[in-house]
C-alpha cells in the first residue's frame, strides 16, 4: 500500500527565498529515492509563505528508507528556524476511491 503524505508550514517573513532555496534542493534529492513516487511542493496562492508539499512513496518500506536519508536531518536542522512552526506539520493520508 502507498504512503501518502502532506507536510506544512510556513516560512517566517523574510526567511522566504533562503527556504525555497533549501525545499528547492531537497526536492532534487527526495525525487531521486527509489520508493519516492511524488514529492510536489507547493505554496498557498493566498499566502505565498505557507507550504503544502504533497508526498508519495511507494509502501511503508519506502517511506522508512527516505526518513533514514542521509539529507533529511540537515534539511530539517536547516528548515526549523525559518519556519513558524516548531516543525513540518504533518498529515498522513489515506485513499477513498
Amino acid at each position: 500500500m502507498k504512503k501518502t503524505l502532506l507536510a506544512e508550514f510556513t516560512a517566517r517573513e523574510g526567511t522566504q527565498d533562503e527556504v525555497a532555496r533549501l525545499i528547492s534542493d531537497y526536492a532534487h534529492k527526495v525525487r531521486e529515492e527509489e520508493g519516492n513516487l511524488t514529492f510536489d511542493v507547493y505554496t498557498k496562492a493566498a499566502n505565498p509563505r505557507a507550504y503544502w508539499i504533497f508526498e508519495v512513496y511507494r509502501n511503508e518500506d519506502a517511506f522508512q528508507a527516505h526518513l533514514k536519508a542521509p539529507y533529511g536531518p540537515p534539511f530539517n536542522t536547516a528548515l526549523t528556524p525559518l519556519i513558524e512552526e516548531d516543525a513540518s506539520v504533518l498529515t498522513f493520508l489515506d485513499p477513498t476511491a
